[in-house]
């Protein structure tokens, strides 16, 4: 039991609220220790409000009040001490408390309830309870009041908005009707324009007919007349040659004539005699009776020939092929490094076989080309072709067995063309398009 001061008022000390203190009676509770807080020393306070000591009373309620109101409730001499400053602040209503006397009807009940927790005379759970219950009971109504405002409110705005919904009904039922008598008016013009338009394609289609006939009768007569105006200039150049030619007749003489012809024929057997010494020409030794197709004693026949053929696999064939005239080898790179060397990394591949394809151009004089695939690359290639050699790598999109078809392609039919690749469709292709397919293998057993 705490000792108090004034009228009794440890009489309600043993009092104890069942509940949580009200929101309301809590904040009033806090503002009144916020208030007698600055008329204590730092000694008369609780150790953990020290340190609120010098803050303003609404600093010290805002950032103190959790600890002000746990003191007050657990330190009897810290709310005796606050008690006695309310009862200075407010001795009036204090003084009603203490005596146990009902507050006045004018007090808020908030306020009553406030200074009774702090003082604690007899019955002070009693005041606490009603005027909590009174603040309820406050809100209560307030809430009543503004939820019926809300709903009157509510209750105005579903109206404006049934009247708007009924006159925007009004309107796009009105706008509807509208557009229905619109669409039906444009379907009408639709199917209208429609059989125009079918009707306009079938004059097109026959103005077309007569212009594609007209066409090609003109076209006719184009041809027919260019055939007579051919026909003519040849007549008439035959006509103006042969009336040149009797002009020249009449003004030249026979002796003339004769002096032409033989100088021409001197021409003519001094060219022959020159040819003949240019080719190295020998006697004619071949008689017409050499040239039947038969087998005489002591020649090779047939199949003496064949069976001196050389196999596909040998690398003399490849000599041969670029012995032809105006040979051109193309050959298929990483195939044939990936045959011969695949475990060199692909710079070295290509370096060797360039080498190596060099000497090759060199010894026989033919056209080499050398095709690399150019998505083996990871960068671009700083390369300085070798004497004699073309080097090719395919674009992005497009494989060194593409490319090489495009170089066969490209020559002119009858150029004898070798191409070096193991890959049986880059062969098949390059064969029907007439070159020679020659296996990775015999290049490489002739490059060595």
């Amino acid at each position: 039991m705490v000792e108090t001061t004034g009228g009794g008022p440890g009489d309600g000390a043993a009092e104890v609220l069942d509940r949580p203190l009200p929101d309301g009676v809590r904040r009033r509770v806090v503002q009144i220790v916020s208030d007698g807080f600055g008329g204590l020393t730092v000694v008369e306070l609780p150790a953990q409000l020290r340190q609120y000591a010098r803050f303003a009373p609404n600093r010290r309620a805002k950032f103190a009040g959790n600890a002000m109101a746990a003191a007050l409730e657990t330190d009897p001499l810290f709310r005796q001490r606050i008690a006695e400053k309310f009862r200075e602040a407010q001795p009036e209503l204090a003084g009603v408390l203490d005596s146990g006397s009902p507050p006045p009807p004018a007090a808020d009940p908030l306020d009553v309830a406030a200074a009774a927790y702090v003082l604690r005379p007899t019955g002070w759970v009693k005041l606490v309870t009603a005027a909590g219950e009174e603040a309820q009971r406050a809100d209560a109504e307030r809430a009543d009041e503004e939820s019926r405002a809300e709903l009157e409110r509510l209750r105005e705005q579903l109206a404006e908005a049934r009247e708007l919904t009924r006159t925007e009904t009004e309107r796009l039922r009105t706008e509807l009707d509208a557009a229905k008598r619109e669409a039906e008016s444009l379907h009408r013009k639709l199917r209208s324009a429609l059989s125009d338009v079918k009707r306009g394609e079938a004059a097109l289609r026959k103005l077309r007919g007569e212009l594609d006939t007209v066409r090609s009768e003109g076209q006719t007569q184009v041809s027919a007349a260019e055939s007579e105006s051919r026909r003519l200039k040849t007549r008439l150049g035959e006509a103006e040659a042969a009336l040149e030619a009797t002009r020249r007749a009449a003004r030249e003489n026979r002796s003339v004539e004769d002096m032409r012809v033989r100088l021409l024929l001197d021409t003519l057997l001094e060219s022959a005699q020159g040819l003949r010494r240019e080719l190295a020409l020998p006697p004619v030794s071949v008689r017409p009776a050499e040239t039947v197709d038969a087998v005489e004693p002591g020649r090779m026949t047939p199949k003496d020939i064949a069976a001196r053929a050389l196999s596909e696999n040998d690398p003399a064939i490849l000599d041969q092929l670029l012995a032809l005239p105006q040979a051109h080898l193309v050959v298929d790179g990483y195939n044939v490094t990936k045959t011969g060397y695949p475990q060199m990394p692909l710079e070295k591949q290509r370096l060797r076989l360039l080498g190596q394809l060099s000497a090759l151009a060199a010894q026989t004089g033919a056209e080499v080309t050398c095709v690399f695939d150019g998505a083996e690359l990871v960068a671009p290639v700083l390369l300085a072709p070798p004497r004699g050699v073309r080097v090719l790598f395919s674009k992005p999109g497009i494989t060194a067995d593409e490319l090489i078809r495009q170089l066969v392609r490209a020559e002119p039919p009858g150029r004898p063309v070798i191409v070096a690749s193991t890959d049986r469709e880059v062969a098949d292709g390059v064969a029907k398009a007439g070159a020679r397919p020659v296996a990775s293998a015999v290049l490489l057993k002739r490059l060595t």
